[in-house]
């Protein structure tokens, strides 16, 4: 039995707001509950709603820029920076630049969409 395993095959999230989400680990992929590792592309005007997840998120931006709205204060990663924003915390996700921003996303415990808490 092996005691690796090579994600070769990431499950490509459905979207309707041209990003990309490439799941390698996680619920939709390795039905792993425990954490999630996403591979994103965010087009440029990008943005999501607010949402307060029940899980905590990492964060490293590998190219471009991400705006992060943290309860009432907003924080612009670039390249080579990364943050950890802890569960339960209101925060809302953008890419309000000119350019396409390329990062990683893990949650522990792993991303769902019943966790996530958007709003409407």
């Amino acid at each position: 039995m092996k005691k690796y395993f090579i994600q070769k095959a990431p499950f490509v999230v459905p979207t309707t707001d041209g990003k990309l989400i490439e799941e390698h680990h996680g619920l939709a992929t390795t039905n792993n509950s425990a954490i999630s590792i996403a591979h994103m592309i965010a087009p440029p005007g990008w943005s999501e709603p607010f949402q307060t997840p029940e899980f905590d998120e990492y964060t490293y931006i590998i190219r471009g820029k991400k705006q992060f709205i943290i309860e009432d204060e907003t924080i612009v990663l670039e390249a080579g920076q990364s943050i950890k924003i802890e569960k339960n915390t209101r925060v809302q996700y953008s890419n309000p630049f000119d350019e396409p921003c390329e990062y990683l996303a893990i949650c522990t415990p792993a991303f769902s969409m019943e966790m996530v808490n958007r709003e409407e």
